[in-house]
C-alpha cells in the first residue's frame, strides 16, 4: 500500500507558501492507518522500548497504537504549561522565534528505553529538542520515527540517531 495516497495536502495553510502534509486522511482509513502502525513497529520494535514518546499533539495519534502494538508504555512531551505536576522543560529555536517542549520529571527513570515518534520530520528542531529532553531526564533513545519526512529541509541533519520515516517528500 502506497501510504502516500492516503496523506492529503492542503496548499496555503497554515499561512500562505506553506504546504501542509495533512494525516488525516490517513487514520481516517483503517486499512492504511493500520498499515503504517504496523510498518512504525516493524522498525522501532528491534529497540525493544520501554516506552514510546510522542510529541505533541499529532504525536500523540502515532504513539498510542504503536504503543499497543510494541506493548510498552507511552509517554507525552508538551508544550509549555499543559502538563500536571512538576516538569522538566526543553527549550528551542523555530525559525520565526522560539518555543520549549516538556516531560513530567518523573515520566521516566534512567536507563529506561525510548524511541521518539511524530507524524512530521520538517527542520528537526522539535524532534532534535525532544532528544535532548528524553536523554537529559536519564532515558536511552536509540531511535525516533515520523509518518512524514520533507528531506528538502534536511531536518534529520539537527540530530544523531536513526530516523525511520514512512513516506518522504522531495519537494515541496
Amino acid at each position: 500500500m502506497n501510504l502516500k495516497d492516503h496523506i492529503r495536502q492542503i496548499p496555503d495553510f497554515p499561512k500562505p507558501g506553506i504546504n501542509f502534509f495533512d494525516i488525516s486522511t490517513l487514520i481516517g482509513h483503517p486499512k492504511a492507518w493500520k498499515t503504517a502502525v504496523d510498518q512504525l513497529a516493524e522498525v522501532l520494535g528491534g529497540y525493544k522500548p520501554d516506552y514510546v514518546a510522542g510529541i505533541d499533539a499529532r504525536g500523540f495519534l502515532v504513539a498510542a497504537p504503536l504503543g499497543i502494538a510494541l506493548d510498552c508504555g507511552v509517554l507525552m512531551l508538551r508544550k509549555p504549561g499543559k502538563l500536571p505536576g512538576e516538569t522538566i522543560s526543553q527549550p528551542y529555536e523555530l525559525e520565526y522565534g522560539s518555543d520549549a517542549i516538556e516531560i513530567q520529571h518523573d515520566a521516566v527513570k534512567a536507563g529506561d528505553t525510548v524511541v521518539l515518534v511524530d507524524d512530521l520530520l520538517a527542520t528537526g528542531g522539535t524532534m532534535a529538542a525532544a532528544i535532548s529532553l528524553l536523554k537529559g531526564s536519564g532515558a536511552e533513545v536509540p531511535a525516533a520515527a515520523c509518518l512524514i519526512e520533507l528531506t528538502f529541509l534536511n531536518g534529520r541533519s539537527r540530530f544523531d540517531i536513526p530516523c525511520h520515516t514512512l513516506a518522504a517528500y522531495d519537494s515541496e
